[in-house]
C-alpha cells in the first residue's frame, strides 16, 4: 500500500507540473498553432469535378462502376500527378494516360481501359482542364496549302456527343448497322481504350514487317463483333477486306457520326492562304505538356 501511495503522489506531483500558468499558456499557443495549421492546410484541399459521362453510362453492364452513370466525379490535377506524366516506367509500358486518369478518379474501382474512347475523352479533357486550364495551343495543317496554323483552342468550349443509338441489348456496347449495298447486318460495337491500346500494337508489328497500311481494315475488324451473324474473328478478317467500299464508308460514318465522345472539331482560318474551315484538334505533347 505505501508503494501504490509513493506511486499515487509521483503522479500527483507531474499533474501539478503541467497544470502550472506557463504550461498552459504553450498548451494554448500550440492549439493555435494546430488550429492556423489545419486552417492552412484546407486552403490545399484538393477541389473535387463533376465530368458528363457521353455514353451515360448506358453500354456498361451492371457489374461495371461506370453502369447508367451520367457523371463521375474527379480530383483537379496536381503536382503529384505530374510525377505520373514524367515517369519513363509507365511512359514506355504506355499506361501513362490510364494511370493520370486512374489517379485523378474519386472512384477507385473504375476500370479506365474499358472505358470507351470518348468516355475516356471526356474524363482526359476535364483533367487537363483543372490541371493547366482550358487554353490549348497547338499547330494545326491547313487543308488547303499545308501551311501549319498555330492556333489556341478553347477545350472548355468543344460540345459533348451524347449516345443517341440504342444498343441491341440494354447495356452492352453492341450496335446495329444495315449495309447498304449488301444489305447484311453488321453488329459493332465502339472503341474502348483497350481496344485502342490493342489496335496501336497491330499497327506497330504491320511496320515492322513493312506490311502495307491497313487502317481502314484493321479498324473494321476490331469495331466489328458479327456480319449476318458470323462471329468468328477469322472470317470476320477475311469479310472485311472484300466489303464494297460504299459499305465500308457506310459503316465507319455511322459509327462516328454516333461515337460518344467529345466533338474534337474547330474552325481556323490560315493566315497564309486565306483558307478557313474545320478541322480536328490534335492531341499532341503539348496537351499535358503545355509550354
Amino acid at each position: 500500500m505505501v508503494g501504490a501511495r509513493d506511486a499515487n503522489e509521483v503522479f500527483k506531483e507531474n499533474a501539478k507540473k503541467f497544470d502550472t500558468p506557463d504550461h498552459l499558456k504553450e498548451k494554448k499557443k500550440q492549439h493555435t498553432r494546430d488550429r492556423a495549421e489545419e486552417d492552412f492546410m484546407k486552403e490545399f484541399e484538393i477541389p473535387v469535378e463533376s465530368v458528363p459521362v457521353p455514353s451515360k453510362g448506358l453500354v456498361y453492364p451492371i457489374s461495371s462502376s461506370l453502369h447508367s452513370l451520367e457523371t463521375v466525379d474527379i480530383t483537379c490535377m496536381t503536382a503529384k500527378d505530374e510525377n505520373i506524366l514524367t515517369s519513363r516506367a509507365l511512359i514506355r509500358k504506355g499506361t501513362v494516360l490510364d494511370t493520370l486518369l486512374k489517379s485523378c478518379l474519386v472512384d477507385k474501382t473504375i476500370n479506365v481501359p474499358n472505358m470507351l474512347v470518348g468516355d475516356r475523352n471526356a474524363l482526359m479533357i476535364a483533367i487537363r482542364i483543372t490541371g493547366y486550364g482550358s487554353d490549348y495551343s497547338i499547330a494545326v495543317d491547313c487543308t488547303s496549302c499545308s501551311e501549319q496554323i498555330q492556333e489556341t483552342f478553347n477545350l472548355s468550349e468543344l460540345p459533348i456527343k451524347r449516345l443517341k443509338i440504342e444498343p441491341i441489348e440494354q447495356f452492352t456496347n453492341q450496335f446495329s448497322f444495315t449495309l447498304p449495298r449488301l444489305n447484311k447486318e453488321v453488329i459493332f460495337k465502339f472503341m474502348t481504350g483497350q481496344d485502342e491500346i490493342e489496335l496501336t500494337k497491330t499497327f506497330e508489328r504491320a511496320r515492322k514487317i513493312n506490311d502495307i497500311e491497313s487502317v481502314v481494315t484493321t479498324q473494321l475488324v476490331n469495331s466489328i463483333l458479327s456480319i449476318s451473324g458470323i462471329t468468328d474473328k477469322g472470317k470476320i478478317s477475311r469479310m472485311v477486306p472484300n466489303m464494297p467500299a460504299i459499305d465500308s464508308l457506310a459503316l465507319r460514318n455511322f459509327i462516328e457520326e454516333n461515337e460518344p465522345g467529345i466533338e474534337m472539331k474547330s474552325f481556323v482560318t490560315c493566315n497564309n492562304c486565306g483558307w478557313d474551315g474545320e478541322v480536328d484538334i490534335p492531341i499532341g505533347v503539348e496537351f499535358f505538356w503545355p509550354k
